[in-house]
């Protein structure tokens, strides 16, 4: 039986497949299917519409069709089964093209590069939220393949900063939010610079950066950078809490 409802619309258009509807849906109505933002089914949206404000492009509203009837039951069924997602578009495998690396001496004979860090840990779930290394401190906040992918980045962005390191693809995204909301609340951060790599789920990093600055209620420099897979930085951009 089909009746006419409210029902959450989803502009594939403008999906960017970011995923940041994803944690936003409780139902557990969006999954990211061949890199958008899909309605798993109709029954599974209840139709309020939590996942709107967390929509970066403005892909997701809210329409009145024919729709099957909400269906708690079938969630709670759908809840208790094991999860089956689609992949995110992030994890597929694939090579990367390079030419060799130019050298201007045998290997032996070149000098390694020093190392910009100055603290540890490094990772989001570790660190405290009041080290000493956060006083006014600017702050990168890393997905941690980044590093992996540029080859310059401790001279480029490491230098002169404190760094919280994690994967919002992998790890608990609600946890990322109280924690680095708690840094910013009890550590004077100077400024906060999240990057990321160009793979949708990754940007999710920057969800967490926007939720957590709105929560501590801090207004601080912001920015978020964008990594290719090739190790170029191919975006940046202001990080404004309230997109």
């Amino acid at each position: 039986m089909r009746i006419k409802r409210k029902i959450v619309k989803i502009d594939e258009g403008k999906c960017t497949g970011c995923g940041q509807c994803v944690p936003a849906c409780v139902e557990g109505a969006i999954a990211i299917v061949g890199g958008k933002a899909k309605l798993l089914r109709d029954s599974y949206c209840d139709g309020l519409g939590a996942c709107l404000g967390e929509c970066p492009e403005g892909a997701i509203t809210i329409e009145e069709r024919e729709a099957e009837p909400f269906d708690e039951s079938a969630l709670h069924q759908k809840h208790a089964e094991p999860s089956v997602q689609a992949p995110c578009p992030g994890v597929a495998a694939r090579v990367i093209e390079r030419e060799p690396a130019s050298r201007t001496a045998p290997e032996s004979r070149v000098a390694p590069i020093g190392s910009e860090l100055r603290q540890w840990p490094v990772q989001i779930a570790l660190v405290p939220p009041d080290a000493p290394y956060f006083r006014n401190a600017n702050l990168l906040l890393v997905a941690d393949c980044v590093p992996f992918a540029l080859g310059d980045f401790h001279v480029r962005f490491l230098r002169g900063h404190s760094v919280a390191v994690g994967c919002p693809k992998l790890d608990d995204f609600e946890f990322y939010i109280e924690k680095v909301t708690s840094i910013l609340e009890r550590s004077p951060i100077a400024s906060l610079t999240v990057i990321h790599m160009s793979v949708p789920c990754c940007r999710g990093l920057v969800h967490i950066a926007r939720k957590a600055l709105a929560a501590s209620g801090k207004s601080i420099p912001a920015r978020a950078i964008t990594v290719s897979l090739k190790g170029e930085v191919i975006a940046e951009e202001p990080l404004e809490t309230g997109k």
